[in-house]
């Protein structure tokens, strides 16, 4: 299917929210169906901020653009976002740099953006503030671990969570602000969600670098940290699929067990969602499930080579959707199934890299 010709339904008249519906679905199985479960006041407004949030990651994995084209598509994507430049200029700019095996689905997302910005643009004013903070502080940090981008991994585990801040975090910080906007009895827990949201975030960026370590490789970058692999002797730069690796295989544990740690912060945070908001706790409860079963997969085949061979099965979505909505409302079974999908992985210190200092100034 040539790129011009994916999704020809986004490019006809249609009402904004089928709009967006169309194109959630074409970009992201997950939060197309994640999504839909919030409060329908909030699935216009957070299914608009994925989608300009992906744009962020589509300029990211772009193998035809040198790093100092990324920065400059960032900082104009940035001012469109902000109402600042023409949407449409850069849009026009974009296309022709993109490489041929672009997808058809990055190729559509991309010319439907002047929509999506117009779109961000008729919501109010804290909503649109706390999506362009977001946009604004993810690409500024990713143009700049653009510039430190190799197979070596990054440094340490320290600037491996900063990776994760400007890449999840930061999407977990907007998130809050956009829930404690809609909801006066979820704000009364502001400060308490705001201390967990990096770490939320952190939790399912881990797991998410973790799975597609060998997809990210092919494209010339490791988010994986260095000093957690030398101290389990393996050298990241040597790294290769098939190869029997123990010390590897060491190090992907350890960071399971951070990510674990990240992860029951997310429950944490989920519980500090009044229960009579039960479409909300089901987008966090749901996402940090299929977390938590990815993570154990992952665990279980750690001599995988493919993402896809440590991708839960649609019967593992189902389920997680099933125990999700009749535990939802129901703290302690929440706590006790969390529990019960940690037993057998790896743990590591409470909060060791979770913690919301962690989290670069911005």
């Amino acid at each position: 299917m040539a790129a011009e010709d994916a999704n020809p339904e986004l490019m006809q008249p249609a009402d904004d929210d089928h709009f967006q519906e169309v194109l959630l679905e074409g970009v992201s199985r997950t939060f197309a169906l994640t999504i839909p479960q919030l409060p329908a006041s909030l699935v216009r407004v957070v299914g608009n901020a994925y989608l300009l949030c992906r744009i962020v990651d589509t300029i990211e994995d772009e193998t035809a653009l040198p790093v100092a084209g990324k920065r400059e598509f960032y900082a104009r994507f940035v001012r469109a976002v902000e109402g600042a430049e023409d949407a449409q200029l850069w849009v026009d700019s974009l296309i022709p740099a993109l490489a041929p095996t672009a997808s058809a689905y990055e190729h559509t997302l991309v010319r439907a953006m002047p929509r999506v910005i117009a779109i961000m643009h008729g919501f109010a004013p804290a909503q649109r503030a706390a999506i362009t903070e977001c946009v604004r502080i993810m690409a500024g940090g990713m143009a700049d671990f653009q510039q430190r981008k190799s197979l070596d991994g990054l440094a340490d585990l320290a600037e491996h969570a900063h990776y994760c801040y400007y890449v999840a975090g930061v999407v977990g910080e907007m998130l809050t602000r956009l829930f404690c906007d809609y909801s006066p009895a979820v704000a009364r827990n502001r400060d308490a969600l705001m201390a967990r949201a990096v770490s939320f975030g952190q939790g399912l960026q881990m797991t998410n670098i973790l799975k597609d370590v060998w997809e990210d490789r092919r494209r010339g970058a490791c988010w994986l940290p260095r000093d957690v692999f030398l101290a389990q002797g393996c050298d990241l730069s040597r790294l290769e699929p098939g190869r029997d690796n123990p010390g590897f295989a060491q190090g992907m544990d350890k960071l399971i067990a951070e990510a674990r740690t990240c992860l029951k912060d997310a429950l944490d945070y989920t519980l500090l969602i009044p229960r009579e908001e039960e479409g909300i706790r089901n987008f966090c409860l749901w996402a940090a499930g299929m977390a938590m079963l990815t993570l154990r997969k992952l665990h279980r085949h750690l001599d995988f080579s493919e993402g896809r061979q440590v991708k839960i099965t649609r019967r593992s979505v189902a389920a997680t959707i099933r125990v999700s909505r009749f535990a939802a409302q129901r703290d302690w079974l929440l706590r006790q199934l969390f529990f019960a999908l940690g037993i057998g992985l790896p743990r590591g210190a409470r909060r060791a890299a979770c913690a919301r200092a962690a989290a670069p100034d911005a």
